[in-house]
């Protein structure tokens, strides 16, 4: 299959390696132009839970014009909708469009640009990316990949792209309510984006430390309480034992948010814990605590960096 990764940072990267090492012909689309130049140069590394190995796909600061078959949107959340438009090039009548961002709103900026009939929203837990270096890519975990229609495609469009996934090594599978597992993940991702990123700790620590914890922990509970107030569907019963259960897998990530701060890019802090308040308002609810880590980010993002 002739796949373009679009947003070939940490996340997209492993995506590609692993989709090439299975022997499918990828393009990597980044705009960082040292990790491009180096993945052209001597191939793209991918190391971690997967293993360790580096292949040679095409890589290049903007998408070509040729089409491909399945096209997967990796940039962050705020990069969604432009990622969309630049994807023009790349699809065909028969593509198939696959976004994965973090938290909630994504998909319909994508939509709205390509349409939903070929738009397929897809959840990855668990991986703990990051760029040690360009051209290297490592993942401290894999835990699942799931994917689901956004409106209109075939379950049997769904389950070929999860069985391609599949077959590449991943823990993927089609599923019906998408809304569900990217609440799930969400549970998750408030319990750890915001206080990793205010305090430099990595999951781990966090889960361990006597006083941040226990916000973790509520962060994390005030998110299953809205979820469930909005009849989301979600099939956790305790989000603490969730939380802690996600953050025992790979105790030594450091989230993505504490990544862009560090950078000094502006996070996802707003479709993380920022979604938390916003989608309270809509059962009637507050969230406090996840509207507190979402002003004490964003004032980090605002501190001039020295």
């Amino acid at each position: 299959m002739k796949i373009a990764v679009v947003g070939c940072g940490a996340m997209g990267s492993i995506y590609a390696g692993l989709l090439a090492c299975a022997g499918h012909e990828v393009i990597g689309v980044d705009t960082n132009e040292a990790h491009v130049r180096a993945i052209v140069n001597r191939g793209l590394r991918v190391s971690g839970a997967s293993g360790d190995r580096t292949v040679s796909i095409a890589a290049c600061t903007q998408p070509p014009a040729t089409a491909a078959e399945l096209v997967i949107i990796a940039v962050k959340a705020a990069h969604a909708r432009a990622a969309a438009r630049s994807c023009a090039p790349l699809i065909a009548h028969g593509t198939l469009v696959l976004t994965i961002q973090n938290g909630l709103g994504s998909a319909e900026d994508v939509a709205e640009v390509i349409g939903s009939g070929c738009l397929i929203v897809g959840v990855a837990q668990g991986f703990g990316a990051s760029l040690p270096e360009p051209g290297h890519a490592h993942h401290n975990d894999m835990k699942a990949i799931r994917m689901g229609a956004y409106d209109g495609l075939s379950g049997e469009a769904v389950e070929t792209v999860a069985a391609v996934w599949r077959d590449a090594g991943f823990d993927a599978q089609a599923i019906d309510n998408v809304l569900a597992m990217q609440w799930e993940k969400l549970i998750c991702n408030a319990a750890y984006s915001a206080i990793c990123a205010l305090t430099g700790l990595t999951i781990g620590e966090v889960l361990e430390h006597p006083e941040l914890g226990q916000v973790s922990r509520s962060a994390a509970a005030e998110a299953w309480t809205v979820a469930r107030a909005l009849n989301v569907g979600i099939t956790v019963e305790d989000p603490v034992a969730l939380v802690r259960e996600f953050a025992e897998r790979m105790p030594k990530a450091r989230p993505s948010v504490l990544l862009d701060i560090e950078a000094g890019r502006v996070s996802e802090i707003d479709v993380i814990n920022g979604a938390i308040p916003r989608e309270a308002a809509k059962a009637g609810l507050t969230a406090p605590v996840n509207a507190t880590l979402t002003s004490l980010v964003k004032a980090l993002e605002r501190k001039p960096q020295e």
